[in-house]
């Protein structure tokens, strides 16, 4: 009974990671249950078993890609105790996780274009709680007298848009400097460069001051 688990959980698990793949390269509606089982090397059948439809599939990816990103965030926060620290934290390991992952970005972007057309409220609950910690974070800073001026959901786009952004425009970035030398279009910037500038560029629109640029450790 336990290796029939095991190998449950192994074949689900195959299946959301193919399925990632190729919901952000060619989108939910261009994506058959078909293309999703021949990347598996599963039969339909199986998809219907586990996730009962394509509707379904489709919930358990983005609920996977953004409860991981929570969770990645909520376990590096652990070691901070201010809220520019958790800040940085947030920034850092958005960025690290979608430059490891960058299927994620292209994800978050199309089903964004789509105006959330495929998202049901499993999926908002999951994108709510990223927003409600980066909103969290930002309001303890206000009342603490560190930020200033906070607009959470405008911050919120201007950090996770750049970051999503500049992931999936990796290619493209490369391919433009090559055409144009001397072109500055970050195609050399790594995932901790970017991070670290973005959180730069958060801290001066968030009006903090430089005595107050607390890290965490």
């Amino acid at each position: 009974m336990a290796k029939q688990k095991r190998d449950a959980e192994a074949t689900k698990a195959n299946i959301i990671q193919n399925a990632i793949m190729l919901f952000a390269k060619n989108g939910y509606d261009a994506t058959t249950a078909d293309d999703i089982a021949k990347e598996c090397a599963v039969n339909k059948a199986m998809i219907f078993y586990y996730f009962k439809n394509k509707a379904g599939l489709y919930t358990a990816v983005m609920t996977h890609v953004l409860d991981a990103i929570h969770e990645e965030v909520i376990k590096t926060d652990k070691c901070c105790e201010s809220p520019l620290a958790d800040l940085e934290v947030f920034i850092t390991t958005y960025t690290l996780y979608c430059s490891k992952n960058p299927y994620v970005s292209s994800l978050i972007l199309r089903e964004l274009s789509d105006s959330g057309a495929h998202l049901p409220d499993m999926i908002f609950a999951s994108l709510r709680k990223l927003f409600a910690l980066l909103s969290g974070i930002l309001q303890k800073g206000q009342e603490l007298g560190i930020f200033h001026d906070v607009k959470p959901m405008i911050i919120h786009f201007m950090i996770m848009g750049t970051i999503n952004l500049l992931v999936t425009t990796e290619p493209l970035r490369q391919r433009a400097a090559e055409i144009e030398v001397g072109l500055d279009t970050c195609n050399d910037c790594d995932a901790d460069t970017i991070a670290a500038y973005i959180y730069k560029k958060t801290k001066l629109l968030l009006g903090v001051k430089d005595e107050e640029n607390i890290t965490c450790t």
